[in-house]
């Protein structure tokens, strides 16, 4: 949805609230691109590890990033119950993306 949808579409509310509802809409889009920017590193990633006959998971590394972001988070105000799930979701997300590319790499 694009900005210009927002505002058509919210003409009878006040105006702060349609100008909140598209800043979200900006915060969603760049949110999209960031993940995606950031699965294209971890294929990446994926993709050296089975190179390298690595793991796909890495424990000690999943720990140190855990820890990382859960003090980012407390610095943010973020609620750490979100953010530990976000993160858990993410890592999982890689995790499968890594045992998909391992797999494919031995099939070649």
């Amino acid at each position: 949805m694009s900005a210009d949808q927002t505002l058509q579409e919210g003409s009878d509310l006040p105006e702060e609230l349609v100008q909140l509802r598209a800043t979200i809409d900006n915060i969603d889009a760049a949110l999209v691109h960031i993940l995606a920017e950031r699965f294209r590193c971890t294929e990446k990633v994926g993709h050296l590890k089975a190179r390298l006959d690595l793991p796909p998971a890495d424990p000690d590394r999943e720990r140190r990033q855990v820890a990382r972001l859960q003090e980012l988070a407390a610095e943010s105000g973020l609620d750490p119950a979100f953010e530990k799930k976000f993160l858990r979701f993410i890592v999982d997300e890689v995790i499968h993306h890594h045992v998909r590319i391992r797999q494919e790499s031995k099939k070649a």
